[in-house]
Formats: C-alpha cells, sequence, structure tokens
C-alpha cells in the first residue's frame, strides 16, 4: 500500500472511531470495534494514540470524546464533506426517506398499538408482524446501502451492523428492535442518519422540523 493510501485510511479510521465516540458518548474498546467497523488492534492503536494527543479520555474501559477530540472531529467531518459527490448523496437521501418514514412507523408501532396504548408485548401474533416488517424493510433497504458503500467506502460497515441486529431479532431477540444504548437496528439507524445529515451538511434540528428525525 503506497503511503498517501495508507495515510487516507489512517484518517478515515480515525474519523470513523471519533464519530463513533461522539454518536454514543463513551463506548469500551470493544464497542468502538464493533460500532465502527474496525478491527480491534486498530482501535487500541487509534485509541492510545488519542488519548496521548488528548483528543480522548480513558476512564476504566470506557473511552469520551474530549473537546480537542470534538475539534479535530469537525476538521476531518470537514474534510470529507469537501471531498464526497453531493449530487450523488443528495439522490441517496431522497431514497433515504421513504425508508426512513417506513422505520419511523414501524418502530412507533413497536412500542406503540392503535397510537395510543403501550404494546406490552402481550400479542405475540401483533409483534412478530412488526418483525416481519422489520425484515422486509431489512432487504429492500440493502441495495441502498451497496450505493452508499460506493459513494462512501468509510460507512460501508453500516450493511454488517444493520445484518447483525435484524438477525439478533430474528433470532427470537426483539430488543434489538429498537432498545436504546445498544446496536438495535433503531439505534444503527440513528446513527446512520446522523452521518447522513453531517455529511450535507445539515443539522438534526432541521431535519427533525423537516419531519425527518427518526
Amino acid at each position: 500500500m503506497s503511503t498517501g493510501s495508507s495515510h487516507h485510511e489512517d484518517t478515515s479510521q480515525e474519523l470513523s472511531l471519533l464519530q463513533t465516540l461522539r454518536l454514543k458518548g463513551r463506548a469500551t474498546q470493544d464497542a468502538l470495534a464493533s460500532a465502527a467497523g474496525i478491527d480491534d488492534a486498530t482501535v487500541e492503536r487509534l485509541v492510545d494514540r488519542a488519548v496521548e494527543a488528548e483528543r480522548c479520555t480513558r476512564t476504566g474501559q470506557f473511552v469520551k470524546l474530549s473537546a480537542s477530540g470534538k475539534e479535530r472531529l469537525a476538521e476531518l467531518t470537514a474534510a470529507e464533506r469537501a471531498s464526497v459527490d453531493h449530487a450523488g448523496l443528495e439522490s441517496l437521501y431522497e431514497q433515504f426517506d421513504s425508508y426512513n418514514n417506513d422505520l419511523k412507523a414501524l418502530v412507533t408501532d413497536w412500542q406503540m398499538k392503535d397510537g395510543a396504548t403501550p404494546n406490552d408485548h402481550a400479542d405475540a401474533a401483533y409483534d412478530e408482524e412488526i418483525v416481519r416488517r422489520l425484515s422486509e424493510l431489512h432487504e429492500s433497504f440493502l441495495p441502498w446501502l451497496g450505493k452508499l458503500a460506493v459513494l462512501n467506502k468509510r460507512l460501508a460497515h453500516y450493511t454488517a451492523r444493520f445484518d447483525t441486529a435484524v438477525d439478533k431479532v430474528n433470532s427470537g431477540d426483539h430488543s434489538f428492535i429498537a432498545r436504546p444504548i445498544a446496536d438495535s437496528y433503531h439505534t444503527v439507524w440513528f446513527e446512520l442518519h446522523e452521518e447522513l445529515i453531517g455529511l450535507l451538511g445539515r443539522d438534526r434540528a432541521s431535519e427533525a422540523a423537516a419531519g425527518r428525525a427518526v
């Protein structure tokens, strides 16, 4: 690998690491490796380097972004935004909107029955129908994820994260539909949406006002 491509990969991995910390607030190195799509040894090296540069702090097993790390992340994000195919990304984001609406409706139905009654999950048939809808949404979403990976290689690992979440749901662990903190389907979706918003130079407040927040 050439020095230039090696530097680009290091920068991309650093961006993924810092972005993951921003999205999660704090995380263990194992969680970082899984969420950022980076191998354990590389995560350890990146974290050690970030802590030494005071871009991250480490307390026990948890790593957290520092103020300096947020500044570094802003620099890396701006550079990535400047290099992305904006026309292609805008087109993909328009397509994302319909998937996003389907996911929002699905999560609402998972949490509430008839839009007013909290779902106590006593109705197995009702829950299984939502699981079926999630699997259907996931299958239809995969080609879109493939297009995104071509447009931005750094985000290619999201396919594996969604695959893992839906596999856990289909194996009977329904907490992976929308459980906070864990890498549930909804959590991964939220983080992907944040990545897209950042690449487009938008903010979550305006997206929420437009009805696109999850």
